[in-house]
């Protein structure tokens, strides 16, 4: 059962991918998984309701490689830095993976953002902790953590797009715009001399 749906949102993030979702129907979406029209509707009521499968899927696959960063033995700015660079690398994998779906991905904003909050709701906990680890250990002073917390998140989300479409910088290259992030969260963060 979990099989055929997961192979029901593959075909069809296939097809958004490639034709738009405005162009793919459910009978396409049938046809390509050599599934019936009475298969796909047992698992989904309409084409929004497989859209919003495949973007949860790609949410969730975002949110483990960003979990598995999280994991690392890192001190908490370095670790802040790497969140930051993850969660940039990964929305712009997922985006420009999905070709087409990348304009659905923008203009359909608001559904994006109905599946995308239990994801945030992970990376919001992620960059608490790691300021919370970093404020108990003494290396960062802050005052507020869960304001900390949304306005770094929020920083970040801001990045995206201008990120994926390569108009941050030099399209943040790595070795130049990594210790310009870092510094800046020493500034905002750490325990002034």
């Amino acid at each position: 059962m979990v099989k055929t749906r997961q192979l029901l949102v593959d075909y069809a993030r296939q097809l958004f991918a490639r034709r738009g979702f405005d162009n793919t129907t459910m009978n396409d979406i049938a046809e390509a998984s050599g599934k019936g029209r009475r298969t796909l509707y047992t698992y989904f009521k309409s084409k929004e309701d497989i859209y919003t499968a495949v973007i949860d899927g790609e949410l969730m696959r975002i949110s483990s490689t960003f979990l598995a960063v999280a994991r690392k033995d890192l001190q908490p700015e370095e670790k802040l830095v790497e969140l930051i660079f993850a969660h940039l690398s990964l929305i712009k994998e997922a985006v420009t993976r999905n070709g087409n779906l990348r304009a659905e991905f923008f203009r359909n904003i608001w559904q994006v953002e109905s599946v995308r909050k239990k994801y945030d709701r992970i990376e919001l906990d992620i960059f608490a902790k790691e300021i919370e680890r970093g404020a108990s250990m003494g290396i960062f002073d802050i005052d507020d953590v869960a304001l900390t917390t949304d306005i770094i998140h929020g920083c970040v989300r801001g990045l995206e797009v201008p990120y994926i479409y390569g108009r941050v910088g030099k399209g943040m290259d790595i070795n130049i715009s990594r210790p310009i992030v870092r510094k800046l969260l020493h500034k905002a963060l750490a325990k002034q001399a």
